[in-house]
């Protein structure tokens, strides 16, 4: 079959390779569409992401498909079913995962980060880690599960208040993705923070009220020139330094930061105590997406979130290795790969 196999600090190589064989209470998964994430960026640079991804490993972790093959002892999917696959697959055995935070399990299995996912023709995944989705819904659209899952977890840390203000830094997928789960939560007024013009006016299609170019801008002055007093919340989606830096700053007094984008491992942010003493801010951090499948799956199934608008193509992973190697292609959207 055909496959993208990751070897090393940009050396992503589409190759062919065996066919996976299943075990028992595996599935043998067709993989029709599969997300490139910024996790994947951050492997191909040779950073960390989640977790470390060995050498030889097929990448790709927002994944759906139809099932082709069932193991002998599964008896939850078979053969013909289109599912979604929760990728990070926990132990439940160590102490973490006993102690109801299963999301640091000891030894969690990454399906694509630590074994082969998704950027392939088919990819075998245990039984445990299939969502069953219906006919209504497009292999595109259930690929987006797992981001959703991811931000429906940060989003719970959040504790957004009903009727108060969040404001949101960049606005790529997760960002919008966020934007539209605050809305959800019941936030009165939310502001968008976001360079690139079409991004800010998608901001504002679903959901932002503000939308504020940071290029150039005091965006402390710009906030208060458009009416708002104080934000409870800021969830930053970019994953620098400097935009952590710009979502302190921005929050108001007895607030929360949400540090949600990825920053390289040796990134380190100069922030001051005293600001935080003043403002009393609690800075947060969010971590994939622990018993949150589920929950994104409906909310995708139900229609009350849009997770297509912000893919700018479907592309063939002949072309994954210059989406990861070049920020200008990324920056036009999401992109989604086939195989095959």
């Amino acid at each position: 079959m055909k496959a993208a196999v990751f070897y090393g600090k940009h050396d992503i190589r589409i190759e062919e390779i065996p066919t996976p064989e299943i075990g028992e209470r595996d599935v043998l998964i067709r993989v029709r569409a599969c997300g490139v994430c910024g996790t994947d960026v951050h492997i191909f640079n040779g950073d960390e992401g989640a977790a470390k991804s060995p050498p030889h490993t097929v990448l790709g972790h927002e994944f759906s498909g139809e099932v082709i093959r069932a193991g002998a002892k599964v008896s939850g999917v078979s053969a013909g079913d289109r599912v979604c696959v929760d990728p990070n697959k926990l132990c439940g055995q160590c102490d973490y995962c006993r102690s109801g935070i299963g999301h640091f399990c000891e030894h969690m299995v990454g399906i694509g980060t630590t074994v082969d996912g998704g950027f392939a023709e088919y990819c075998a995944v245990p039984e445990s880690q299939v969502y069953k989705f219906g006919p209504e819904l497009t292999c595109e659209k259930a690929a987006m599960t797992e981001p959703v899952s991811c931000c429906i977890h940060g989003i719970d840390l959040c504790e957004i208040e009903c009727g108060g203000t969040v404001a949101v830094i960049g606005c790529g997928m997760i960002g919008l993705i966020m934007i539209q789960l605050a809305r959800l939560r019941g936030a009165a007024k939310i502001i968008a923070v976001e360079p690139v013009e079409s991004k800010r006016k998608q901001a504002l299609s679903l959901g932002a009220d503000v939308a504020v170019n940071p290029t150039g801008c005091d965006v402390p002055k710009a906030l208060a020139a458009a009416g708002v007093q104080r934000v409870g919340t800021v969830i930053e989606c970019v994953g620098k330094t400097g935009t952590i830096g710009t979502a302190v700053e921005i929050a108001g007094r007895h607030s929360i930061v949400m540090m949600f984008g990825l920053t390289a491992p040796a990134d380190t942010v100069q922030i001051r105590p005293f600001e935080l003493f003043k403002k009393e801010i609690t800075l947060k951090a969010s971590y994939i997406n622990p018993y949150t499948f589920s929950r994104a799956l409906a909310l995708i199934e139900s229609g009350k979130i849009d997770v297509s608008s912000m893919v700018h193509a479907v592309a063939p992973v002949e072309k994954l290795p210059a989406i990861l190697s070049d920020p200008g292609l990324r920056a036009k959207g999401k992109y989604l790969i086939t195989c095959g």
